[in-house]
Protein backbone atom coordinates (compact mmCIF):
# COMPACT_ATOMS: atom_id res chain seq x y z
CA UNK A 1 0.00 0.00 0.00
CA UNK A 2 1.37 3.40 -1.03
CA UNK A 3 1.10 6.48 1.20
CA UNK A 4 -0.53 9.24 -0.88
CA UNK A 5 -2.10 12.67 -0.73
CA UNK A 6 -5.48 13.23 -2.32
CA UNK A 7 -5.59 16.47 -4.34
CA UNK A 8 -8.77 18.02 -5.74
CA UNK A 9 -9.20 20.60 -8.56
CA UNK A 10 -10.75 24.03 -8.33
CA UNK A 11 -12.88 26.26 -10.52
CA UNK A 12 -11.98 26.20 -14.18
CA UNK A 13 -11.67 22.41 -14.37
CA UNK A 14 -15.27 22.00 -15.60
CA UNK A 15 -16.11 20.93 -19.16
CA UNK A 16 -19.23 19.76 -20.96
CA UNK A 17 -19.34 15.96 -20.74
CA UNK A 18 -17.60 15.84 -17.37
CA UNK A 19 -18.40 12.64 -15.52
CA UNK A 20 -19.99 10.95 -18.55
CA UNK A 21 -17.93 7.73 -18.36
CA UNK A 22 -18.19 7.51 -14.58
CA UNK A 23 -21.96 8.00 -14.62
CA UNK A 24 -22.46 5.28 -17.20
CA UNK A 25 -20.04 2.67 -15.89
CA UNK A 26 -19.96 2.90 -12.09
CA UNK A 27 -23.08 2.60 -9.90
CA UNK A 28 -21.28 4.30 -6.99
CA UNK A 29 -20.61 7.34 -9.20
CA UNK A 30 -24.18 7.42 -10.54
CA UNK A 31 -25.40 7.37 -6.95
CA UNK A 32 -23.41 10.54 -6.22
CA UNK A 33 -24.72 12.32 -9.31
CA UNK A 34 -28.31 11.33 -8.52
CA UNK A 35 -27.94 12.37 -4.89
CA UNK A 36 -26.64 15.79 -5.93
CA UNK A 37 -29.65 16.30 -8.23
CA UNK A 38 -31.92 15.44 -5.32
CA UNK A 39 -30.15 17.80 -2.90
CA UNK A 40 -30.09 20.69 -5.38
CA UNK A 41 -33.59 20.05 -6.71
CA UNK A 42 -32.45 20.48 -10.30
CA UNK A 43 -30.76 18.26 -12.91
CA UNK A 44 -27.09 19.16 -12.41
CA UNK A 45 -26.08 15.88 -14.11
CA UNK A 46 -27.80 16.91 -17.37
CA UNK A 47 -25.97 20.26 -17.28
CA UNK A 48 -22.63 18.51 -16.67
CA UNK A 49 -23.11 15.93 -19.40
CA UNK A 50 -24.85 18.05 -22.05
CA UNK A 51 -24.21 21.71 -21.23
CA UNK A 52 -24.69 24.34 -22.55
CA UNK A 53 -21.16 25.47 -21.76
CA UNK A 54 -22.29 29.03 -20.95
CA UNK A 55 -24.52 27.75 -18.13
CA UNK A 56 -21.99 25.22 -16.84
CA UNK A 57 -19.31 27.93 -16.66
CA UNK A 58 -21.41 30.14 -14.38
CA UNK A 59 -19.76 30.26 -10.96
CA UNK A 60 -23.00 29.18 -9.30
CA UNK A 61 -22.99 25.97 -11.39
CA UNK A 62 -19.32 25.20 -12.11
CA UNK A 63 -18.23 25.02 -8.48
CA UNK A 64 -20.83 22.47 -7.43
CA UNK A 65 -20.32 20.49 -10.67
CA UNK A 66 -16.61 20.11 -9.93
CA UNK A 67 -17.33 19.05 -6.34
CA UNK A 68 -19.82 16.40 -7.52
CA UNK A 69 -17.50 15.04 -10.22
CA UNK A 70 -14.62 14.91 -7.71
CA UNK A 71 -16.60 12.97 -5.11
CA UNK A 72 -18.03 10.60 -7.74
CA UNK A 73 -14.46 9.86 -8.89
CA UNK A 74 -13.38 9.44 -5.27
CA UNK A 75 -16.10 6.84 -4.65
CA UNK A 76 -14.98 4.86 -7.72
CA UNK A 77 -11.37 5.04 -6.55
CA UNK A 78 -12.25 3.94 -3.02
CA UNK A 79 -14.23 0.96 -4.28
CA UNK A 80 -11.75 -0.22 -6.91
CA UNK A 81 -8.32 0.69 -5.53
CA UNK A 82 -8.74 1.02 -1.76
CA UNK A 83 -6.14 -1.68 -1.11
CA UNK A 84 -3.50 0.17 -3.19
CA UNK A 85 -3.44 3.62 -1.60
CA UNK A 86 -3.41 4.98 1.94
CA UNK A 87 -4.35 8.69 2.13
CA UNK A 88 -2.20 10.61 4.61
CA UNK A 89 -3.29 14.12 3.62
CA UNK A 90 -6.02 15.77 1.57
CA UNK A 91 -5.95 19.17 -0.07
CA UNK A 92 -7.74 20.98 -2.84
CA UNK A 93 -7.15 24.10 -4.90
CA UNK A 94 -9.52 26.77 -3.57
CA UNK A 95 -12.97 25.22 -4.19
CA UNK A 96 -11.24 21.81 -4.11
CA UNK A 97 -10.75 22.20 -0.38
CA UNK A 98 -14.44 21.30 0.05
CA UNK A 99 -13.85 18.04 -1.83
CA UNK A 100 -10.91 17.30 0.48
CA UNK A 101 -13.16 17.84 3.51
CA UNK A 102 -15.73 15.37 2.15
CA UNK A 103 -12.97 12.84 1.40
CA UNK A 104 -11.63 13.09 4.95
CA UNK A 105 -15.18 12.83 6.39
CA UNK A 106 -14.96 16.26 7.99
CA UNK A 107 -17.99 17.39 6.00
CA UNK A 108 -20.90 15.34 4.68
CA UNK A 109 -21.47 15.26 0.94
CA UNK A 110 -24.93 16.76 1.40
CA UNK A 111 -23.64 19.69 3.45
CA UNK A 112 -20.77 20.26 1.01
CA UNK A 113 -23.13 20.35 -2.00
CA UNK A 114 -25.38 22.89 -0.27
CA UNK A 115 -22.46 25.05 0.89
CA UNK A 116 -20.65 25.01 -2.44
CA UNK A 117 -23.84 25.86 -4.34
CA UNK A 118 -24.31 28.86 -2.04
CA UNK A 119 -20.61 29.76 -2.22
CA UNK A 120 -20.84 29.88 -6.01
CA UNK A 121 -23.96 32.02 -5.91
CA UNK A 122 -22.47 34.41 -3.35
CA UNK A 123 -19.26 34.77 -5.37
CA UNK A 124 -21.22 35.32 -8.57
CA UNK A 125 -23.31 38.02 -6.87
CA UNK A 126 -20.18 39.68 -5.46
CA UNK A 127 -18.64 39.66 -8.95
CA UNK A 128 -21.72 41.39 -10.35
CA UNK A 129 -21.59 43.97 -7.56
CA UNK A 130 -17.80 44.46 -7.80
CA UNK A 131 -16.77 43.52 -11.37
CA UNK A 132 -13.18 42.52 -11.87
CA UNK A 133 -10.65 40.17 -13.40
CA UNK A 134 -7.74 37.92 -12.62
CA UNK A 135 -4.45 37.60 -14.48
CA UNK A 136 -1.49 35.24 -14.33
CA UNK A 137 1.93 36.91 -14.23
CA UNK A 138 4.61 34.54 -15.53
CA UNK A 139 8.31 34.91 -14.83
CA UNK A 140 8.29 37.57 -12.13
CA UNK A 141 9.08 37.21 -8.41
CA UNK A 142 6.11 37.52 -6.02
CA UNK A 143 7.63 40.51 -4.18
CA UNK A 144 7.99 42.40 -7.47
CA UNK A 145 4.38 41.61 -8.36
CA UNK A 146 3.35 42.71 -4.86
CA UNK A 147 4.92 46.14 -5.44
CA UNK A 148 3.04 46.56 -8.70
CA UNK A 149 -0.21 45.47 -7.07
CA UNK A 150 0.18 48.07 -4.33
CA UNK A 151 0.80 50.72 -6.95
CA UNK A 152 -2.24 49.90 -9.06
CA UNK A 153 -4.72 48.73 -6.40
CA UNK A 154 -5.02 45.00 -7.01
CA UNK A 155 -3.96 41.98 -4.95
CA UNK A 156 -2.06 38.71 -5.23
CA UNK A 157 -4.71 35.97 -5.25
CA UNK A 158 -2.84 32.70 -5.81
CA UNK A 159 0.70 31.43 -5.50
CA UNK A 160 0.21 28.15 -7.36
CA UNK A 161 3.64 27.23 -8.72
CA UNK A 162 7.14 28.68 -9.15
CA UNK A 163 7.26 31.62 -11.54
CA UNK A 164 3.49 32.08 -11.62
CA UNK A 165 1.62 34.70 -9.59
CA UNK A 166 -2.12 35.21 -10.07
CA UNK A 167 -3.45 38.70 -9.37
CA UNK A 168 -7.03 39.80 -8.78
CA UNK A 169 -8.95 43.06 -8.56
CA UNK A 170 -10.98 45.58 -10.53
CA UNK A 171 -10.74 45.26 -14.30
CA UNK A 172 -8.72 48.47 -14.64
CA UNK A 173 -6.28 47.64 -11.84
CA UNK A 174 -5.58 44.13 -13.16
CA UNK A 175 -5.07 45.35 -16.73
CA UNK A 176 -2.72 48.14 -15.60
CA UNK A 177 -0.73 45.76 -13.38
CA UNK A 178 -0.49 43.12 -16.12
CA UNK A 179 0.72 45.67 -18.67
CA UNK A 180 3.26 47.14 -16.28
CA UNK A 181 4.49 43.66 -15.33
CA UNK A 182 5.33 43.01 -18.98
CA UNK A 183 7.16 46.33 -19.17
CA UNK A 184 9.12 45.42 -16.03
CA UNK A 185 10.29 42.11 -17.46
CA UNK A 186 7.58 39.50 -16.85
CA UNK A 187 7.66 36.81 -19.55
CA UNK A 188 3.91 36.84 -19.96
CA UNK A 189 0.80 38.37 -18.39
CA UNK A 190 -2.36 36.45 -19.23
CA UNK A 191 -5.84 37.68 -18.33
CA UNK A 192 -7.73 34.61 -17.10
CA UNK A 193 -11.12 33.43 -18.30
CA UNK A 194 -12.90 33.79 -14.98
CA UNK A 195 -16.06 35.67 -14.11
CA UNK A 196 -14.79 37.76 -11.22
CA UNK A 197 -11.99 39.02 -8.97
CA UNK A 198 -11.75 35.89 -6.81
CA UNK A 199 -9.55 35.70 -3.71
CA UNK A 200 -9.49 39.49 -3.39
CA UNK A 201 -11.11 41.98 -1.02
CA UNK A 202 -13.81 42.53 -3.67
CA UNK A 203 -15.17 39.13 -2.58
CA UNK A 204 -15.83 40.34 0.99
CA UNK A 205 -19.65 40.45 0.47
CA UNK A 206 -19.50 36.74 -0.49
CA UNK A 207 -17.33 35.95 2.54
CA UNK A 208 -19.82 37.58 4.91
CA UNK A 209 -22.74 35.61 3.50
CA UNK A 210 -20.82 32.35 3.43
CA UNK A 211 -19.68 32.78 7.02
CA UNK A 212 -23.30 32.71 8.20
CA UNK A 213 -23.95 29.50 6.24
CA UNK A 214 -20.77 27.73 7.36
CA UNK A 215 -21.57 28.47 10.99
CA UNK A 216 -24.85 26.52 10.69
CA UNK A 217 -23.07 23.34 9.52
CA UNK A 218 -21.47 20.60 11.63
CA UNK A 219 -17.81 19.90 10.85
CA UNK A 220 -16.14 16.80 12.32
CA UNK A 221 -12.45 16.16 12.94
CA UNK A 222 -11.12 14.77 9.62
CA UNK A 223 -9.76 11.21 9.38
CA UNK A 224 -6.42 12.60 8.19
CA UNK A 225 -5.04 16.14 8.05
CA UNK A 226 -6.44 18.62 5.55
CA UNK A 227 -4.10 21.32 4.28
CA UNK A 228 -5.66 24.78 4.23
CA UNK A 229 -5.25 27.03 1.19
CA UNK A 230 -4.77 30.09 3.37
CA UNK A 231 -2.18 28.68 5.81
CA UNK A 232 -0.49 25.88 3.79
CA UNK A 233 -0.52 23.92 7.06
CA UNK A 234 -2.36 20.81 8.22
CA UNK A 235 -5.23 20.90 10.65
CA UNK A 236 -7.55 18.43 12.32
CA UNK A 237 -9.51 21.09 14.23
CA UNK A 238 -13.07 21.58 12.91
CA UNK A 239 -13.30 25.19 14.11
CA UNK A 240 -10.02 26.09 12.48
CA UNK A 241 -11.16 24.40 9.25
CA UNK A 242 -14.35 26.52 9.30
CA UNK A 243 -12.43 29.75 9.78
CA UNK A 244 -10.00 28.86 7.00
CA UNK A 245 -12.87 28.20 4.58
CA UNK A 246 -14.42 31.55 5.46
CA UNK A 247 -11.10 33.41 5.06
CA UNK A 248 -10.33 31.66 1.78
CA UNK A 249 -13.02 33.51 -0.18
CA UNK A 250 -11.27 36.89 -0.10
CA UNK A 251 -7.72 35.83 0.81
CA UNK A 252 -4.55 34.74 -0.94
CA UNK A 253 -4.09 30.99 -1.47
CA UNK A 254 -0.82 29.08 -1.17
CA UNK A 255 -0.96 25.94 -3.34
CA UNK A 256 2.79 25.69 -3.97
CA UNK A 257 3.57 26.01 -0.25
CA UNK A 258 0.86 23.44 0.54
CA UNK A 259 2.39 20.87 -1.81
CA UNK A 260 5.88 21.58 -0.50
CA UNK A 261 4.66 20.96 3.04
CA UNK A 262 3.10 17.59 2.14
CA UNK A 263 6.23 16.62 0.21
CA UNK A 264 8.36 17.50 3.25
CA UNK A 265 6.35 14.90 5.18
CA UNK A 266 7.61 12.18 2.84
CA UNK A 267 4.62 11.98 0.48
CA UNK A 268 5.79 11.53 -3.10
CA UNK A 269 2.61 10.11 -4.70
CA UNK A 270 -0.41 12.35 -5.36
CA UNK A 271 -3.81 11.31 -6.66
CA UNK A 272 -5.58 14.09 -8.59
CA UNK A 273 -9.26 13.24 -8.16
CA UNK A 274 -11.86 15.00 -10.30
CA UNK A 275 -12.09 16.69 -13.70
CA UNK A 276 -9.01 17.64 -15.72
CA UNK A 277 -5.31 17.43 -14.91
CA UNK A 278 -4.41 21.05 -14.09
CA UNK A 279 -2.98 20.02 -10.74
CA UNK A 280 -0.67 17.48 -12.36
CA UNK A 281 0.81 20.31 -14.41
CA UNK A 282 1.25 22.51 -11.36
CA UNK A 283 2.95 19.73 -9.37
CA UNK A 284 5.40 19.11 -12.21
CA UNK A 285 6.43 22.77 -11.95
CA UNK A 286 6.70 22.59 -8.16
CA UNK A 287 8.74 19.36 -7.98
CA UNK A 288 9.43 17.11 -10.96
CA UNK A 289 10.20 14.16 -8.65
CA UNK A 290 6.58 13.91 -7.46
CA UNK A 291 4.44 11.15 -8.96
CA UNK A 292 0.94 12.36 -9.89
CA UNK A 293 -1.90 10.13 -11.11
CA UNK A 294 -5.16 11.63 -12.35
CA UNK A 295 -8.51 9.97 -11.66
CA UNK A 296 -11.35 11.69 -13.47
CA UNK A 297 -12.30 9.58 -16.47
CA UNK A 298 -13.25 5.93 -16.87
CA UNK A 299 -9.93 4.91 -18.40
CA UNK A 300 -8.05 6.25 -15.36
CA UNK A 301 -9.55 3.46 -13.26
CA UNK A 302 -8.30 0.63 -15.47
CA UNK A 303 -6.90 -2.27 -13.48
CA UNK A 304 -3.79 -2.14 -15.64
CA UNK A 305 -2.17 0.73 -13.72
CA UNK A 306 0.46 0.04 -11.10
CA UNK A 307 1.36 2.56 -8.38
CA UNK A 308 4.99 3.60 -8.11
Amino acid sequence: MVDVAYIFPGQGAQYVGMGHELYGAYPEAKEIFDKANEILKFDLTKLMLEGPKEDLTLTSNSQVAILVHSIAALKVLEKNAAELFLPKFALGLSLGEYSSLVASECLTFEDAVKLVRKRGRFMQAASEKNPGKMASIIGMEPDEVEKLCRGFGCEIANLNSPGQVVISGSTASVELTANMAKEKGAKRAIVLDVSGPFHSSLMTPAKEKLEKEINTVTFKAPKYPVISNVTAKPTLDPEEIKQNLISQVNSRTFWEASIRYVSSQGIKTYLEIGPGNVLKGLLRKIDKSLDVMSFGKGADFSSSFHPA
